[in-house]
C-alpha cells in the first residue's frame, strides 16, 4: 500500500470527493490536510448526496479513519452541523478525529472577512466571508486559537481575551462597528468544545505510524494549484496552500512519505470567484457547460466560470505538484459536442508563451491558442472499459497526456461512484477494467 496526496490540478470544483470516496474503500486513513469550510466536495454514494466542507470524502468507509488535519481551519458551528446531519442520514462518525493543532475560526474572523471585502470594492477578491483568510493570518501573526485550546477553559478563555482585545480595537477604530463580547463568545464556544471534545486529539502520530506500517493513507486536498499563495493567480488565490507539498504539513508527515501524487482535473475549467482565467467562454457554449454539470459552488452556489481546457495552466499544476497520476472527471459533460477545444499555449501582445505566468497582470493580457479535436457525440456514462470509450474521448485523454506529460489513471464519467474508468490503480493493486498500459 501506499500514502497518496489527491490534490486540485486546476482552480479547485475538479471532483476530489468522488476520488477520494472512491479510493477511500480501501484505505486505512483520509486526512483533510488544508482550507477550511470555503471549500465543499460533493460525494454521491450508495449513502445519498453529500456536501462536505470539512468532514474527510472518506467518511463513508467505516473501516477508515477520517482525520481533519492541523492544517484545517475549522468553524466548530459549520462542523457541528455536518456532523449532525451525517447522523440524520444513518452515517457513522466515531472513526473522526480532529487535530488539537487545528486552528478555529472565530467569530471575529467572518466579520473582519466582510468588512475587508467591502472596504476593496472594486478590488474585491470574491471571498466566501468564511473568515478563511483572517484566520490562516491569526496563525502566522501568532495570534491563532487552536482547537486543542477548547479542552482546557482557562487556556481558552485566556488566548481569546488577548486575541479579543486586538480584534476590538480593529473592529472599533477602524471599521466604525460595536465590539464583539468576550463572554458571549467564551460561552459559545465553550459549548462547542464541550460537544467537539471526544474528536479532538493529536493525529499525526496517528497517520505516521500507519504510513510506517505499510497502510493506505490518503491525503485530501481542497481547492486547486492555481489559488495556491504563492504559485497561484495572487493575490486572486486561497489562504492556505492547496498543494502537494503542503500535504506533508497539513497532515504530520515528512515529505519522503508521499508516495503518490494524484491531481484531479476537469475535462474543461472553471473558476469561482474574481481573477484571470484565459479560456473562459462567455458564451452559449460556457452556458451550456455550467447547466449540464451543475456547475456551482457547493459552499456559496455561485455560478462557476466554464472555459475550455487549459493545458498551460495545467501543465503548471503537474510540474508545481510533482503529480504521477492525473484523475480526469466530467469528459461525459462533452458527450453532446461534435467538436471540443484545447488551449495549448497563450498569445500576450506579440509573443507566444507555453509557460503559466507567474504576474496576474500579464495573465490578463493572455489570450488563449487553440488546438480543435473531435468530439464523440454519444453517451460515454455507462461505459467502465478506457477501450470501449468512442475514439474522440480516447484521442481527448490521450492528447491531454501528452500537453500535460502525466499519465491519466482514472477516468470519471459521470456523478456516480462506480461511474468510474479505472486505467492504472491508485491503491497498489492491480486494475480490473482496464487492459490500457
Amino acid at each position: 500500500m501506499a500514502v497518496v496526496a489527491i490534490v486540485g490540478g486546476q482552480w479547485g470544483d475538479e471532483g476530489k470527493g468522488k476520488i477520494v470516496d472512491l479510493l477511500a474503500e480501501k484505505a486505512r486513513i483520509v486526512v483533510r490536510f488544508s482550507g477550511g469550510d470555503n471549500a465543499g466536495h460533493t460525494v454521491i454514494n450508495p449513502y445519498g448526496e453529500f456536501q462536505l466542507h470539512l468532514v474527510p470524502s472518506g467518511i463513508f468507509t467505516p473501516e477508515a479513519t477520517c482525520i481533519i488535519g492541523n492544517g484545517v481551519a475549522i468553524n466548530p458551528a459549520v462542523l457541528l452541523k455536518e456532523i449532525e446531519d451525517l447522523h440524520n442520514r444513518g452515517v457513522g462518525t466515531a472513526s473522526l478525529f480532529i487535530s488539537d493543532r487545528a486552528h478555529l475560526i472565530m467569530p471575529y474572523h467572518t466579520l473582519l472577512d466582510a468588512l475587508e471585502e467591502e472596504t476593496r470594492s472594486k478590488g474585491a477578491l470574491g471571498t466566501t466571508h468564511r473568515g478563511i483568510g483572517p484566520v490562516f493570518a491569526d496563525k502566522v501573526a501568532r495570534l491563532g486559537i487552536r482547537a486543542g485550546c477548547l479542552l482546557d477553559k482557562d487556556i481558552f478563555r485566556s488566548r481569546l481575551s488577548a486575541a479579543l482585545q486586538l480584534k476590538n480595537a480593529i473592529l472599533t477604530k477602524v471599521y466604525e462597528v460595536p465590539p464583539l463580547s468576550l463572554e458571549e463568545i467564551y460561552d459559545q464556544y465553550c459549548r462547542y468544545g464541550e460537544q467537539l471534545a471526544p474528536y479532538i486529539r493529536e493525529t499525526s502520530s496517528m497517520i505516521r505510524q500507519a504510513a510506517a506500517q505499510g497502510e493506505f493513507v490518503l491525503l485530501e486536498g481542497a481547492q486547486g494549484a492555481l489559488l495556491d499563495p504563492d504559485f497561484g493567480t495572487y493575490p486572486y488565490v486561497t489562504s492556505s496552500s492547496p498543494l502537494a507539498g503542503a500535504s506533508c504539513i497539513g497532515a504530520g508527515l515528512g515529505p519522503r512519505e508521499i508516495d503518490r501524487v494524484v491531481g484531479v482535473f476537469k475535462a474543461y475549467s472553471t473558476r469561482v470567484g474574481a481573477g484571470p482565467m484565459p479560456t473562459e467562454l462567455k458564451n452559449q457554449i460556457g452556458d451550456f457547460i455550467r447547466r449540464k454539470a451543475d456547475e456551482y459552488g457547493v459552499t456559496t452556489r455561485r455560478p462557476r466560470r466554464c472555459g475550455w481546457f487549459d493545458a498551460v495552466a495545467g501543465r503548471f499544476g503537474v510540474e508545481v505538484n510533482g503529480l504521477t497520476d492525473i484523475a480526469l472527471t466530467h469528459l461525459d459533460i462533452y458527450d453532446d459536442f461534435s467538436a471540443v477545444k484545447i488551449c495549448t499555449a497563450y498569445r500576450c501582445e506579440d509573443e507566444v508563451l507555453t509557460a503559466f505566468p507567474s504576474d496576474v497582470t500579464i495573465l490578463e493580457k493572455c489570450r488563449p491558442i487553440y488546438e480543435d479535436l473531435d468530439g464523440w457525440q454519444e453517451s460515454i456514462s455507462g461505459i467502465r472499459d478506457f477501450e470501449k470509450l468512442p475514439a474522440g474521448a480516447r484521442n481527448y485523454v490521450s492528447r491531454l497526456e501528452d500537453l500535460l506529460s502525466c499519465p491519466v489513471s482514472l477516468i470519471s464519467v459521470g456523478s456516480g461512484r462506480e461511474q468510474t474508468i479505472s486505467v492504472k490503480a491508485l491503491n497498489g493493486e492491480s486494475s480490473p477494467s482496464s487492459s490500457r498500459a
